[in-house]
Order: structure tokens, then C-alpha cells, then sequence
């Protein structure tokens, strides 16, 4: 009980960026099956999570235990709960569903990670949960690329980062959940406001996030042309 890890899939987007969708990106199928399926599929075979924590809207709720029922046959320590109103709200009430079942402790760890990243790899889930135990919180990376254009208006270039120290975030983003949520509870509104993942509650209060190696292939599904991707990748597996 003292050092447990949970499986946090948040699966909260409505997947407005995918077009005129009847259902959210996260259960659009992929070689015949939802892409939430294969995600939670990738922390099922990880035997060190006590519990996996799927995170939906309320009227998906029954939708999602569904498709879980159907396609995963050993369920067992998979839940499905609602999540918040922004991505940070959902992560804080997977750390309340811990608390309630009396399981929080100062190094109850969560591996948080996109519903729509169904190519995460057993490496990269591993190493989140070790430096999330060895530094208390790390994100998943990429190096960038692509050169970085900054532009304050969104017309003129206002600055060039130096590529080398630039990366992109993927996920999983991992943390010892007690001082997450503390952490996040000590910000203000207008911190709160600016947030886009839950790495930045670290930054803004100036506290350490430590570096994990992604993989190109951890591809976030977001766009209709994502889906194509997918299937691709999908073909070449089997």
C-alpha cells in the first residue's frame, strides 16, 4: 500500500477537433476496435498497477464500462469514473477516488496518460513510474524536430528558440499524487487559467519535472488524418 501505482486514462475530450463526430475521438474505432481499448489494454499488461482509472464524461460513463465488458476480457482492476470540467480537474478526481478507497499515501504514484495515445510502449510506462518514485514527477518527450517560431500576435516572428533545447510533450506525465494535488490546490485562479497540462502545476511553483524518453510513434490521435496514421501503424503490427 505504501508505494502504489494507479493507471490514470483520461479520456475526458469531447474530440472537437476531429470534425463533425457523432461520438468523442477516444471511441472512434481503429482496426476495428475503440482507440481507448488499445490504450487501456497498454496498462493492463503492466503488473505493477494496482488500478487503472478511466476517466469519461458522465454520459459516457455506461458507454465506456460497455466497450471495456466487450473487448477486454480481464478487466478486473480497471474502473470507470467521471472526470472534471478541465483536463487538471479530471487528474484531481482520480487522487479523490484513491483517497476514498483509503489507498492514498504520500507515495501513492499515478501514471496519467492520454486516452488517445494508444501507442505508448511498455518501456516508456516503466520508466514514468521509476522517476516518478526517484523525483516525485516526470513528463514524456520528444526532442523537437522542427524549428520553434514564436509569435506573440500571431502575424510576425517574435523570436527563434534554440531547437536544441526544445521538446514536445507526450504522454504519460507521472507524479506522487499527494503532491500533486497539493501543489495544484495552492495556485491561484489565474494560475490556474493558464495551465495546459498538469507538468506546468511544477513549473509554475518551481519545482522539479524530470525527463522521460518518448517515442515518435506515441502519436496522439487528434485529427481525422491521425486515424489513417493509426491504421497504418496498426497494419504494420499485425
Amino acid at each position: 500500500m505504501e508505494n502504489s501505482i494507479y493507471g490514470v486514462i483520461l479520456a475526458g475530450g469531447q474530440g472537437t477537433r476531429m470534425g463533425n463526430m457523432d461520438k468523442p475521438k477516444q471511441f472512434l474505432e481503429v482496426g476495428g476496435r475503440p482507440v481507448i481499448i488499445y490504450t487501456i489494454e497498454k496498462f493492463i499488461v503492466n503488473p505493477e498497477f494496482e488500478q487503472i482509472i478511466v476517466l469519461v464524461p458522465k454520459q459516457w460513463l455506461a458507454y465506456t464500462k460497455d466497450i471495456i465488458c466487450r473487448f477486454i476480457s480481464k478487466h478486473d482492476n480497471v474502473v470507470v469514473i467521471e472526470g472534471g470540467n478541465t483536463r487538471n480537474e479530471t487528474i484531481m478526481n482520480s487522487i479523490k477516488y484513491i483517497e476514498n478507497q483509503g489507498r492514498l499515501t504520500d507515495e501513492t504514484i499515478i501514471v496519467t496518460h492520454d486516452s488517445v495515445r494508444p501507442f505508448v510502449t511498455y518501456r516508456i510506462i516503466e520508466e514514468n513510474i521509476r522517476f516518478a518514485r526517484e523525483c516525485g514527477a516526470c513528463d514524456t518527450v520528444i526532442p523537437a524536430s522542427d524549428t520553434i517560431v514564436e509569435s506573440c500576435g500571431g502575424e510576425y516572428i517574435s523570436g527563434i528558440p534554440d531547437r536544441k533545447i526544445m521538446f514536445q510533450g507526450q504522454t504519460p506525465q507521472s507524479f506522487k499524487a499527494k503532491r500533486l494535488r497539493e501543489l495544484y490546490e495552492s495556485l491561484t485562479a489565474e494560475e490556474k487559467e493558464v495551465l495546459t497540462d498538469a507538468c506546468k502545476i511544477y513549473v509554475l511553483k518551481k519545482e522539479r519535472v524530470h525527463l522521460v524518453d518518448g517515442e515518435v510513434s506515441n502519436i496522439k490521435i487528434t485529427y481525422p488524418h491521425d486515424l489513417r496514421v493509426a491504421e497504418a501503424i496498426l497494419g504494420g503490427k499485425r
